[in-house]
């Protein structure tokens, strides 16, 4: 949205208080505002563009008056001031807007009522007079005071990036970097910004760099470009790049001769920023969390098992008294695989048996009173974990004691965990770095069992750890194909393996109650139709869930008509039409009730990418909004919003690790781009009690049958077998398939 040019007509100047703002973009600054002019009646529509602006204040405009064939008589300005409000009503205005944390419409009346039009300089000169008000303390006062002070800084910041052509929206987060140093730092070196803000991209730095003067052709532009170009390659899940590619990505977003990108890897390789290794070009990160991986996992696999030498034949019967079931030949050939190996790796898809075998190892092995720790990516997935081995499951954060006032973990090589044995679950999930971080305080002689199902989505962050531990063939693995009988009466497990299979699933028969369904439709507009029928109507009527909280919508992409931030607005507006207080950041309203998904790790507050709670309630007064996940109470201010996201639908790639009472999947062709079996069957898979695929017939082949994912770019798999003299690739299986067993 961006105003129209004024036309021919004559330059004016006008000047007025801001009654509302209908539009602002803290993006471009683009904004529309109803104003009292002097003199005038009705109130006048402003189209033009500001840093920052509320209700309240003053504005004085040049521009020139047009009378839109929509909107009626408009005012575009094309130089627009804003200036603190002097009137009383202004002032209340002004401060009641939500722009000062602590201060709301209730608050802003008693400040005016007490001191009149010289309420700022009361605040910022003798702030100890607020302690006059009923109802304020030294705490509340400090906290006012100080958020007009930061409120002051950031205006100037907004100002600044205003100036050179930047939107405003992340310039509290720069403050709170950088402090009130901001500006200096920004002007010194704008490349930082992309490197050490959240939210802020190469592009945004540039645009900067640009309006700062920073020639296209520096080595010092060339340099942050390489490093982002790199960045976005391991966004996509890479390790590294062959130095031609990075080559070619770095021309391609600067635009500059290949020469001087050359002479700016150089560079990066000499400050060490960058590492070649093996032909290829590794972030210095990326290549030491790697090479640490490897030597770990080499360092784990020496020596014998801690709980020494267990006789399988002895041990199986034993535990099959002890839980009561009957373990089949494939899972009996497991377990003593597991036994008889200091590390080893448990892959295989849903209903094959992966809980029951390591319920049964870890049975055998307390009873040698071996101390166990389990660990899992992400809360749901640790949740899960300790439901189903009534043992406390930790996320890997938690496990290793993360710090966040350092942003260090505790536990390291040099303070390992204190536990005889490991168990890491839903491993696919672990990237290259966090598995370095776990291996590393694994002890010596501790015992390693990692369990995965190593055909869904990898990683969100770069690495193939588990299909790469899996490859080298330096680690025993077991591959579970069996689909026990129980499971065989699911048809989510029974169609998860056909799909992984490259098989259409199987649709119940018309009249059969199912846990899946297969709804076809013609078009796009025919899928969103049956989506929004099904989440609203159908599904609750029909089978009792809560739309809200059981239902999942699970897309390939987050943008297009069938993207998830449609899909989110509509449900948003189906699901939660009357909610209040509104809050609208960073182009997303948000209401109490609504679903809301965890968009960045926050070590902080403990939540984290992809957990996913409910807005408990929203505080205008003191701009915070109250989100509870699974119980717990976590508070946001307005200007941290952009970490949260809606979540009556959700992307795939962010449903990794958790599970679902109700999964529906959406498949078009317009998400043709994404559309493979690895994704389709990891989003079967989050479905817990019922899962419903609406599709074009045409996306649905194409989801199944395509396989065509680049390999990532890693070297972990050579640099396993370098270490254990293997060179076949490729897990064994547990056993030959056997047919179905009785027992799970």
């Amino acid at each position: 949205m961006h105003p129209p040019s004024p036309d021919t007509a004559p330059r004016e100047r006008l000047a007025g208080a801001i009654e509302r703002v209908t539009f602002h973009s803290e993006q471009s600054g683009f904004c529309v505002l109803r104003v009292k002019v002097r003199g005038q009646r009705d109130l006048m529509t402003v189209i033009g563009s500001a840093a920052s602006v509320s209700a309240g204040e003053s504005i004085e405009a040049q521009g020139a008056w047009a009378n839109d064939r929509e909107h009626g008589l408009q005012f575009r300005a094309d130089q627009l001031r804003v200036v603190p409000p002097t009137t009383l009503e202004g002032i209340e205005k002004y401060l009641g807007s939500g722009m000062v944390k602590g201060i709301g419409p209730h608050f802003a009346r008693k400040l005016v009522r007490a001191f009149g039009e010289a309420v700022f300089d009361v605040i910022e000169t003798t702030p100890e007079r607020l302690e006059e008000l009923e109802g304020i303390g030294p705490k509340r006062r400090e906290r006012v005071t100080s958020a007009w002070a930061e409120q002051k800084v950031i205006r100037e910041i907004m100002v600044f990036l205003q100036s050179h052509g930047v939107g405003t929206s992340r310039a509290v987060r720069i403050y709170k970097t950088y402090g009130d140093e901001a500006i200096l730092k920004v002007t010194e070196n704008p490349y930082r910004l992309a490197l050490d803000i959240w939210g802020i991209g190469f592009k945004t730095a540039d645009l900067i760099a640009q309006n700062l003067g920073i020639p296209r052709d520096s080595l010092i532009r060339a340099q942050a470009g390489v490093r982002h170009a790199l960045q976005v390659w391991s966004e996509q899940g890479h390790c590294a790049a062959s130095p031609e590619k990075l080559v070619a990505m770095a021309i391609k977003l600067l635009e500059i001769p290949a020469a001087i990108i050359e002479e700016a890897i150089a560079s990066e390789q000499t400050a060490e920023n960058l590492i070649l290794d093996r032909e290829l070009l590794f972030l210095t990160p990326l290549h030491r969390a790697e090479v640490g991986c490897a030597s770990h996992i080499r360092r784990l696999l020496q020596g014998a098992p801690p709980w020494g030498t267990i006789d399988p034949e002895k041990a199986l019967p034993w535990v099959e008294g002890q839980t009561g079931l009957v373990l089949a030949p494939s899972q009996r050939a497991a377990v003593a695989t597991m036994l008889a190996n200091k590390v080893c790796v448990i892959t295989g898809g849903p209903g094959v048996g992966k809980t029951t075998l390591v319920n049964s190892l870890l049975r055998i092995l307390q009873a040698k009173r071996l101390s166990v720790a389990l660990t899992a990516p992400t809360g749901r997935a640790a949740k899960r974990l300790t439901e189903t081995t009534g043992i406390e499951a930790k996320t890997v954060h938690r496990l290793l004691e993360f710090d966040p006032t350092t942003f260090r973990f505790k536990r390291d090589a040099d303070n390992p965990l204190e536990t005889q044995l490991l168990v890491i679950d839903e491993a696919s999930m672990m990237d290259t770095v966090l598995m370095n971080q776990l291996l590393r305080a694994v002890p010596d002689d501790a015992g390693l069992l990692i369990v995965g199902d190593v055909d869904q989505l990898p990683s969100v962050g770069p690495g193939a750890v588990l299909a790469d531990l899996i490859g080298s063939g330096a680690v025993p693995t077991v591959r579970l194909t069996e689909i026990f009988r129980q499971a065989l009466s699911s048809r989510i497990i029974v169609n998860a393996h056909h799909i992984n299979q490259g098989e259409i699933p199987l649709v119940p028969a018309k009249g059969e109650t199912s846990d899946f369904y297969l709804i076809e439709a013609d078009d796009p507009e025919d899928i969103a139709a049956k989506l929004y029928a099904s989440v609203t109507t159908r599904i609750p009527r029909g089978f009792g869930f809560d739309p809200v909280e059981d239902i999942q919508v699970l897309a390939p992409m987050n943008r297009g008509g069938l993207g998830v931030q449609a899909i989110n607005v509509e449900l948003q507006r189906l699901l939660n039409p009357t909610a209040e207080p509104l809050v609208q950041k960073f182009g997303t309203t948000y209401a109490p009730g609504d679903k809301v998904l965890q968009r960045v790790n926050n070590y902080d507050k403990e939540v984290f990418n992809g957990d996913i709670g409910r807005i408990a309630a929203i505080d205008p007064e003191q701009s915070t909004v109250t989100v509870t996940f699974d119980g717990r109470a976590v508070e946001y201010d307005f200007g941290d919003l952009d970490e949260l996201a809606l979540a009556y639908a959700a992307s795939i790639h962010k449903s990794q690790g958790s599970e679902y009472p109700v999964v529906v999947i959406p498949l078009a062709m317009q998400h043709y781009q994404l559309l493979e079996r690895n994704l389709l069957y990891t989003a079967v898979t989050r479905g817990r009690k019922l899962v419903v695929i609406i599709a074009e017939p045409k996306a649905l082949r194409m989801a199944v049958k395509r396989q065509e994912s680049q390999r990532r770019v890693t070297r972990l798999g050579e640099r396993l077998r370098e270490g254990s003299g293997v060179h076949e690739r490729g897990a064994f299986p547990a056993q030959p398939e056997q047919p179905p067993s009785q027992h799970p």
